[in-house]
């Protein structure tokens, strides 16, 4: 009666849950903010100057000018702007969704400084004179083409200016109206020019006493309005030099989302497949709980306005590996006690016991890197860093306590405890619980020795390590447009394009780029490279000759020198933290020596990835140092719990060790007791990974294989290095006294 009871509260939580996900998950994943890259959009990073030397920047005057970026990006109708200021000088607008990206680039950099000047160029009026939020679009009284006309502060000064104008005489009695005027512009100059730089030109006859300005011009209903919504937006109190910039078409947005959401949908499904076949009851409980992390994920991820991005949707994946990880180690730890002849209620109590402490290691480890990254992260770096930390917490809650709760109403159930099958241990592989004999653990049925083949593994490593740092020292990596000074073009067509085609377009245009590449699947894409910045106009020509070409908006990113070097450095400083807070967390956890040798292995996994990318010469760009540190909170998590179990083991010993030979047969019985739950992990883990590989976004295709490289070198390094490096350093200390680990501290005893 008890036991229905549990099993009806089991039917209940599932039932409601799945109800819940149902119902609430459309509607949680249609109001997520998406980012520029799968929506479309624009980005840009400005670098913020004084206008004169007795200016200062200072904190107060960022947050003018964002202040006044925002009412510009207002007027526009943005909803999904995002205008943040980085650093002392910098400031980083990101404008999803937008359907103009040329007038947002417009209204973005311009300083909307307002002059009235007379032929001669001496300004009379500026836009201090003109009253706050007066501009509008409006029609002229006599032909009613479009004008704007705005408001004046004091009729007088006006009336001065006007009469000043009128006594010139023609054909100089003309008030010229500038928007932006800079050194060395002439009004002699622009107005023999088709598309002069000033606004408006017209003459003055009459003494004017009045406060209202009306603007007349070459212009459209659109035109005009935008005009008057860049006077109301006020002049910018700084100048600012882009940086860097990226512009995503809507297309590509689409394409991307869907592209990425498919992968995620067939890669989590299998992953569920995965830990079914693996792991039957238990693994068909971890999916259930796996569903409610990925509602979970979502629902506070709204609820904390993230901004969604390809790289975020690539951690909430990677964080359904981490949640299958805990998965994992627990059944792998239920498996060894019912082997052992222990009872499923017995074996699940040790099993999720002894489990907590390697899964609580290897989460808080991931969490520091992932802390790091969004410390030192920008932009879609640190949206990755956001959700992959918000992964980490609700898989951890999910993983281990969701999952001990719904375990727990089935294991005292007769039908179950008399079907060790339905945990994936055979009858014949359980002894009886009163024969204390120890038995070696296996691998696939196999007695596996890695201890003796050490040396093996260490030259394996020397030949990589030399192949890779010369690799690097020659070829070096081939940088993505992060991290150079130039443009990248990336133009996209419903259609086949070739080379030829794009080279003809691009010098109509005068943009013949250093290289065009030609890429997807029925070669849609191309991708184009410029050793040097595409002037702003020059960006705007190309979008309009393209987008009516092949209906489609290019993706152009424009960047200087300055970030890439920053994101190197930014890069070098996350690496260098998160190392040195793993170092003190492990060696409080665990030991120093543990700490050092797992330092060593999650550095060899960092320059194998860095040396495949030299090797293959694919393009390295900010989505890669993503993936990078990433790999460190993937390969110190595998190698803490390798180490775990070998601390648990010499724990158990009953008295010091005194032996290398003895210390080694204990580090090769850890490494294989856990070989089968990192190989699990890798594997669930990777499957996700491919999938993105194989059938995501191609923006996402790097990240990918810089993801699955170091997965890859994280399993090696945890099982095959790391271990061996330890074995080595810690026997040779044997010689001079044996260790009692049970104390961590030395005793005494004879030498060996």
């Amino acid at each position: 009666m008890k036991n229905r009871g549990r099993i009806i509260a089991f039917f209940v939580i599932v039932i409601g849950f799945a109800v819940s996900i149902g119902l609430f998950t459309p509607g949680i994943a249609k109001n997520i903010n998406l980012g520029l890259d799968l929506q479309g959009g624009f980005e840009v990073l400005y670098k913020v100057e004084p206008v004169d030397e007795s200016q200062e920047v200072n904190r107060d005057l960022l947050e003018s000018t964002v202040q006044t970026l925002n009412d510009r990006v207002n007027r526009l109708g943005i909803s999904e702007a995002t205008i943040d200021i980085e650093g002392e000088d910098r400031i980083r607008v990101q404008l999803a969704g937008i359907k103009d990206q040329t007038e947002a680039r417009e209204m973005l950099s311009t300083s909307a400084n307002l002059s009235f000047r007379d032929v001669n160029d001496n300004e009379l009026l500026d836009g201090n004179d003109v009253k706050e939020g007066s501009a509008k679009q409006d029609f002229h009284p006599d032909t009613n083409a479009p004008i704007v006309t705005l408001q004046l502060k004091d009729a007088s000064k006006f009336r001065d200016v006007t009469s000043q104008i009128k006594d010139m005489g023609p054909p100089d009695n003309l008030l010229v109206i500038w928007m932006d005027f800079k050194e060395g512009d002439s009004f002699e100059e622009e107005v023999t020019k088709e598309d002069p730089k000033f606004v408006s030109s017209p003459s003055v006859r009459k003494t004017l006493n009045t406060t209202n300005v009306m603007i007349e011009g070459n212009f459209t209903v659109e035109s005009a309005q935008y005009l008057a919504d860049i006077i109301n937006s006020g002049s910018l109190p700084v100048h600012m030099t882009e940086l860097f910039s990226t512009s995503v078409g809507a297309k590509f947005g689409e394409q991307a989302l869907n592209e990425t959401v498919f992968a995620a949908f067939i890669g989590i499904g299998f992953i569920f497949l995965f830990m079914i076949a693996v792991y039957r009851f238990p693994g068909a409980i971890s999916v259930v709980n796996l569903a409610i992390y990925i509602f979970f994920v979502l629902l506070v991820f709204k609820e904390m306005n993230g901004v969604l991005t390809l790289p975020g949707i690539a951690a909430l994946i990677l964080g359904v590996g981490m949640a299958v990880d805990a998965n994992v180690i627990t059944f792998e730890r239920i498996k060894e006690e019912l082997r052992e002849g222990k009872s499923l209620i017995a074996a699940f109590k040790a099993g999720t016991s002894n489990s907590l402490r390697a899964i609580v290691d290897a989460n808080i480890t991931t969490l520091l890197a992932a802390t790091v990254l969004f410390i030192f992260g920008t932009s879609s770096v640190k949206g990755f860093a956001t959700m992959l930390i918000l992964s980490i917490v609700i898989s951890f809650l999910t993983a281990v306590y969701g999952t001990r709760l719904l375990l727990q109403l089935w294991i005292r159930v007769k039908f179950l405890k008399e079907r060790p099958s339905w945990f994936g241990v055979k009858k014949t592989d359980i002894k009886d619980i009163s024969d204390e004999t120890e038995v070696e653990p296996t691998f696939l049925n196999r007695n596996v020795n890695i201890v003796d083949n050490r040396r093996k593994f260490f030259m394996i490593t020397s030949i990589i390590v030399i192949v890779g740092a010369l690799s690097l020292i020659v070829l070096k990596l081939n940088p993505g447009i992060d991290f150079t000074s130039g443009s990248r073009v990336e133009i996209m067509a419903n259609e086949s394009l070739t080379t030829e085609e794009v080279n003809t377009g691009l010098e109509e245009l005068e943009l013949e780029g250093r290289s065009v590449v030609i890429s997807g699947e029925n070669n849609e894409i191309a991708v184009v490279r410029y050793d040097e910045v595409i002037p702003e106009n020059k960006i705007n020509e190309l979008n309009t000759y393209f987008n009516e070409k092949y209906g489609i908006d290019p993706n152009v990113s424009v960047v200087s020198s300055i970030v890439g070097e920053e994101l190197v450095k930014n890069a070098l400083y996350a690496l260098a933290i998160a190392s040195i807070g793993m170092i003190i967390y492990v060696a409080l956890r665990f030991e120093f020596f543990f700490a050092i040798t797992t330092i060593i292995a999650l550095l060899h996994d960092v320059f194998i990835t860095l040396a495949v990318f030299s090797i293959t010469r694919i393009e390295f760009d900010v989505t890669i140092v993503a993936a990078v540190l990433t790999i460190i909170g993937y390969s110190i998590n595998a190698t803490i719990v390798t180490f775990d179990r070998i601390r648990e083991n010499l724990r158990r010993k009953k008295k010091a060790v005194k032996s290398f030979k003895e210390l080694a047969s204990v580090v090769n019985k850890s490494i294989v007791q856990t070989m089968t739950r990192t190989v699990n992990t890798t594997i669930t883990t990777l499957i996700a990974v491919l999938a993105f590989l194989f059938l995501g976004a191609d923006p996402i295709t790097g990240f990918a294989i810089a993801l699955a490289v170091g997965l890859l070198a994280g399993t090696y390094s945890s099982l095959f290095l790391a271990t061996q490096i330890w074995l080595v350093w810690r026997g040779k200390m044997l010689k001079e006294k044996p260790v009692d680990f049970r104390k961590k501290k030395r005793v005494e005893g004879p030498q060996v």
